[in-house]
C-alpha cells in the first residue's frame, strides 16, 4: 500500500507533520507525558541527550539512560492529542516516508505515560503511584478504528457502563494494558487498577462549577464498582486512546499515575515535584 499525500501527511522538511520528528531522532523505547516541562523533568536524568526538538505541545528529548536509548516525548492533554502521537510515532517506525510504504518487518513500541490524576479510593493516599491495569474510554477515539476487543473487555465494559448508569449516547470501550510492562513497572508501594479516561476535567470527571452536571455521583459509582479483584481507580485523560491504538498496530503500552487528588476525601495535593521526580526514577530504572 502506497500512502497518498493527503493521508500521510509530512512537512517541507520530510518530517511527520505534528511531531515534527525524523526516524532517527527517536528510541522504540518511549516515555510519554502531558506537560512539555515534564519533559526535562525526565530527561535531566539522563547521562547523555542526543537530540532535543520542540513542534507545538510536541517536545521530544533523546538520550542513554544506564546504557539504554529512552525518547521522552510530550503528547499534551487528550485522547485527540494520543491520536496523533501514537499514529505518528508508528509511521516513524513502520512506515518508510520516502516511498510512502510500510516496512516489510514492523517494529514494536515500548510507549509508557507518566502522569498525574484523580484517585477514586478512600484507601489510596495523595501521592500514590497508581498503574492502569486496564483503561475505561469515555472518549470516542477508539470507536473511528477497528479494534478488537476481548470477550473479557467487552463483558466488564458493559457491567462498568450499566453500573454507573451511562447516558445512552455516551458509548464507552474498555481496554487493557500491556501486561509485561505491568510487571515491570509494578512494586510493593503501587497500586493498580481500572483507570477512567474522560474526555474533559470538569464534568466528564464529575466536577461542577457553573455548568450543571447531567451526571450526579459519577466518581462514587465508579468507585463503588469491582469486577472479581479489579475495581476503579483513578481518573485521567489519555490511556484508553494510547491503549486501544497502540495494542492494535503492535506496540506495549502501559500508564502509571502519581496520584495528585483524593476524590471521595476532598483532598488535592499541595506541591509534588519531589513525588514526580521520584516516580520518574522508578519508570527508568524498570523499563
Amino acid at each position: 500500500m502506497k500512502y497518498e499525500h493527503s493521508e500521510l501527511v509530512l512537512n517541507s522538511a520530510g518530517q511527520v507533520y505534528h511531531l515534527g520528528l525524523f526516524p532517527e531522532n527517536i528510541s522504540s523505547k518511549i516515555i510519554l507525558v502531558g506537560d512539555q516541562d515534564r519533559v526535562g523533568l525526565v530527561s535531566q536524568f539522563f547521562d547523555e541527550i542526543q537530540h532535543k526538538s520542540q513542534h507545538r505541545e510536541f517536545v521530544c528529548h533523546t538520550g542513554l539512560y544506564q546504557q539504554k536509548r529512552i525518547s521522552v516525548l510530550s503528547s499534551g492533554i487528550g485522547t485527540d492529542n494520543i491520536d496523533i502521537v501514537v499514529n505518528e510515532l508508528d509511521a516513524l517506525f513502520n512506515i518508510d516516508l520516502i516511498n510512502r510504504t510500510d516496512h516489510q518487518n514492523p517494529t514494536s513500541l515500548e510507549l509508557i505515560r507518566i502522569g498525574t490524576c484523580g484517585i477514586l479510593q478512600k484507601d489510596i493516599p495523595v501521592h500514590s503511584w497508581i498503574i492502569s491495569t486496564h483503561a475505561f474510554g469515555l472518549d470516542n477515539v477508539a470507536h473511528f478504528y477497528e479494534i478488537d476487543f476481548t470477550e473479557e473487555e467487552q463483558t466488564i465494559n458493559k457491567s462498568l457502563s450499566q453500573h454507573i448508569e451511562l447516558p445512552k449516547n455516551i458509548q464507552p470501550y474498555f481496554i487493557s494494558a500491556n501486561e509485561s510492562l505491568i510487571n515491570k513497572l509494578k512494586s510493593n508501594t503501587t497500586y493498580q487498577g481500572i483507570t477512567v479516561t474522560s474526555s474533559g476535567f470538569y464534568g466528564p470527571q464529575g466536577r461542577q462549577l457553573r455548568l450543571r452536571n447531567q451526571m450526579d455521583n459519577l466518581q462514587l459509582n465508579l468507585g463503588s464498582y469491582k469486577y472479581n479483584e479489579l475495581r476503579v481507580t483513578n481518573f485521567e485523560m489519555e490511556s484508553s486512546a494510547l491503549f486501544s491504538l497502540g495494542r492494535s498496530l503492535g506496540h506495549k503500552c502501559a500508564t502509571i499515575c502519581l496520584g495528585v487528588a483524593n476524590r471521595p476525601n476532598m483532598e488535592f495535593s499541595k506541591g509534588y515535584h519531589v513525588e514526580m521526580e521520584e516516580m520518574i526514577q522508578h519508570v527508568l530504572n524498570r523499563i
